[in-house]
């Protein structure tokens, strides 16, 4: 029997976004996400953009698609929105041969991945007590 996932009510001001075949290692997309975390969405773009990393640009677009769900789904204003949660998963890995020397044959694997990334509206810090 599978459980039944309870509903918060912070689960409805989330904008999620998922792409699922990503051609690319979970080890080589987990610093990457990482790095992101946290920040305004125009800063992870801007972080995104400048990285010299290749998968990166599949990175942006689920970023992006994010985002632009917020604003059309949810009329949100772009402005305060943060990655509040990045992650990747293990999708298939295809298998391929290569021939080699002496009539041995060596594997490619070649690995997909799934990412995630969730943001959230930033809310206004309140302050509790004064300095003096």
């Amino acid at each position: 029997m599978a459980k039944k996932k309870k509903i918060n009510k912070d689960d409805k001001k989330l904008i999620r976004s998922i792409n699922s075949n990503v051609r690319s290692s979970v080890r080589k997309l987990n610093p990457i996400l990482k790095g992101i975390v946290g920040k305004k969405v125009d800063m992870a773009i801007r972080d995104l953009q400048f990285s010299e990393k290749r998968i990166t640009r599949d990175i942006r677009k689920t970023l992006n698609s994010a985002i632009a769900n917020a604003e059309n789904n949810f009329q949100y204003d772009i402005d305060k929105l943060i990655v509040k949660e990045a992650y990747c998963g293990k999708k298939i890995i295809m298998k391929r041969f290569r021939p080699r020397a002496k009539g041995r044959a060596a594997p490619i694997l070649k690995p997909y991945s799934s990412v995630t990334i969730i943001l959230s509206e930033k809310k206004k810090m309140e302050a509790h007590g004064s300095k003096s």
